[in-house]
């Protein structure tokens, strides 16, 4: 639930709107994403609830020991994207409060500092120095923000929603609003939003072992996740679309940021309380979710060198040349990179999908997990059917943003990188003697 309250999560339900959509195809769109995320979610949970392991030692039963490096290092690479992103949209809260304070603030926009004013430079710097201060002394001053964060964040979304029924006199204007969109194009535009919003979910979708490893039970994980994501992230994301279509009404265009949506009110108080909210909110979210991921991804891979300050602080860093300054106020863009992100991270997951369920028909060897010379050794560590697998699914998923004529693909990229992933691994996979063996040997045992 912490995680689905966020000024990107509100971007991003917002935005569709912005693509054209009305307030009821925006919602169906939610729902069905979430819908489908949920259900990619309970699948792979299974495997953490019912051993014990995260997703950085359950992901070398498919690829091998060596090889297992490969989509960890993805998944580390993605996180620090998401905290890119995450602290460029907090950025935007700090230089909202700072604009107040510092007379002239806003006229050192004029000065660009690559690729942005100097006055959101320094927003996106401030705002980077307390995630460093945060990382420098661990989590437990992180855990005090997250305990009410989340909470303030719903509570600064009803003041929203109010002021947006309020002004447009009632729920029938927000959702009278008619899609500027055909027949034709929104369903284009439908599936390229669906899989956007999978993206902002795929990491997840692929390390929820790391989190389901802690259930007390296969029901308590089910019922947990339903609760938090489906639930909270669609009431989350209704509010989103509530209130950016107030904006239609109120503005005559779309708002999607809320920070800006907050000046509109040209009320100092406001604006310092709402920014307050979300920027603590997105703190709180960043570090827990886009640095503590990446930190303990880059310590596996150089354990010897890094700790996890050491590995926190190289994650921000590498942050920085992910330059969201450059292509996140778009709508059209967030959908396109949202779309590559999930393409790259489908077929790891479709993979991780088949060789649990089909190939080990559920049961593993936990001891193998642990092993450079047992079953999950394959090839000196690598299991190259995995990787075979992984290319060919991450070039299906991808195909049609590079070849033109296959465009249209594109809006299908995580869905083509599971299937495929899932089975081209399987159909490499089956012949293998010892993963039968093993199967049945795991079948006896358990």
């Amino acid at each position: 639930m912490g995680m689905v309250h966020n000024i990107v999560a509100y971007e991003t339900a917002g935005s569709l709107l912005g693509l054209g959509m009305s307030v009821w195809q925006a919602l169906a769109t939610v729902v069905v994403a979430n819908v489908i995320l949920i259900l990619a979610m309970w699948v792979n949970s299974v495997a953490g609830a019912k051993y014990g392991i995260p997703f950085p030692v359950l992901v070398r039963a498919s690829f091998g020991h060596q090889a297992a490096q490969i989509p960890v290092l993805i998944r580390a690479f993605v996180a620090i994207f998401w905290f890119a992103v995450q602290s460029w949209a907090g950025s935007k809260a700090v230089g909202a409060v700072l604009g107040l304070l510092i007379p002239g603030w806003a006229a050192l926009g004029d000065v660009h500092v690559l690729g942005m004013g100097l006055n959101d430079a320094l927003a996106y710097a401030v705002f980077w120095v307390l995630h460093a201060y945060v990382i420098s002394h661990g989590m437990e001053r992180v855990k005090f923000f997250e305990l009410w964060a989340g909470p303030l964040v719903i509570v600064l979304g009803l003041g929203l929603v109010t002021w947006a029924l309020v002004a447009a006199h009632g729920v029938g204007p927000l959702f009278a609003e008619p899609s500027k969109l055909t027949n034709g194009q929104f369903w284009h535009v439908f599936f390229l939003s669906v899989t956007g919003l999978i993206g902002v979910w795929a990491t997840l979708v692929l390390n929820i072992p790391d989190f389901t490893r802690f259930a007390r039970s296969q029901k308590d994980q089910v019922v947990g996740q339903a609760i938090g994501l489906p639930g909270t992230a669609i009431v989350f994301a209704v509010m989103s679309i509530i209130i950016t279509s107030g904006t239609i009404v109120v503005f005559g265009r779309p708002i999607w940021d809320p920070v800006e949506l907050l000046k509109q009110f040209h009320n100092p108080v406001i604006l310092i309380l709402g920014s307050f909210s979300l920027l603590v909110a997105t703190l709180s979210v960043n570090v827990a979710a886009n640095v503590v991921s990446p930190a303990y991804d880059l310590i596996n891979l150089f354990p010897k060198k890094l700790n996890f300050v050491k590995a926190g602080m190289l994650s921000i860093v590498i942050a920085l040349f992910f330059a969201p300054w450059l292509w996140f106020d778009n709508a059209n863009t967030i959908f396109a990179i949202l779309g590559a992100i999930g393409g790259t991270l489908g077929p790891v997951a479709g993979i991780m999908i088949g060789d649990f369920y089909f190939v080990r028909r559920r049961n593993c060897d936990m001891a193998a997990f642990y092993s450079r010379n047992g079953p999950y050794s394959y090839s000196n560590g690598w299991n190259f059917r995995a990787l075979v697998a992984m290319g060919i699914g991450t070039i299906l998923s991808l195909i049609g943003l590079f070849v033109p004529p296959l465009s249209g693909l594109y809006a299908y990229s995580w869905f083509l990188g599971v299937g495929a992933g899932l089975i081209v691994y399987v159909f490499l996979m089956r012949p293998r003697e010892s993963v039968v063996a093993l199967t049945r040997a795991s079948s006896e045992v358990d």
